[in-house]
């Protein structure tokens, strides 16, 4: 990305493959923090990625290096009404609506790093930048775009996409 990014928003996913030290997302992060970009996350998010088998030390190290933002009462009826909106409701969004809250009152430009793109992008519209994270069966959680029937979601790459001073490359989820 050539462009400076303000505000990295995390949601599980790309906290969770944080504190489990994936290297591909710790390069992705290098870059952003040389951007100068403030990490932040949402207060259900750390209760999200909190459960028996997390690193409680490395979580609270990475913790440390982010702005936790709570859920008020405001933000929550905010995030309701993004969901009625996106014509999304149940609990299985909840956290998402959050995410994407926070993320649009952030000083811009905002990136989100998502495991959901598509229900993100419909939450956000175009007023962030989504980065797309996916779990990968025995590598742990790796950025790029999300597949479905074999063909890439609304992801693309190419100019603007986020790169790594070395050869890994990240994928910038373009939202419509």
């Amino acid at each position: 990305m050539n462009e400076h990014v303000e505000t990295l928003v995390l949601d599980s996913e790309g906290l969770s493959s944080w504190i489990a030290q994936d290297r591909e997302i710790l390069a992705m992060f290098q870059v952003f923090h040389d951007m100068g970009a403030d990490l932040v996350v949402g207060a259900d998010t750390v209760v999200a990625v909190s459960h028996a088998r997390v690193n409680t030390a490395r979580l609270r190290w990475a913790l440390s290096r982010v702005k936790a933002e709570p859920v008020t009462e405001r933000a929550a009826k905010a995030s309701a009404e993004l969901l009625k909106a996106a014509g999304l409701h149940g609990h299985e969004y909840a956290i998402d609506a959050t995410v994407a809250e926070m993320a649009m009152r952030r000083p811009g430009p905002v990136v989100v790093l998502t495991s959901d793109t598509d229900d993100m992008s419909r939450l956000c519209g175009d007023r962030v930048r989504l980065v797309g994270v996916r779990a990968r069966a025995g590598r742990g959680l790796t950025a790029g775009p999300r597949r479905r029937g074999g063909r890439r979601s609304g992801c693309v790459t190419g100019a603007g996409a986020v790169r790594n001073t070395g050869d890994a490359a990240w994928t910038v989820c373009e939202t419509p």
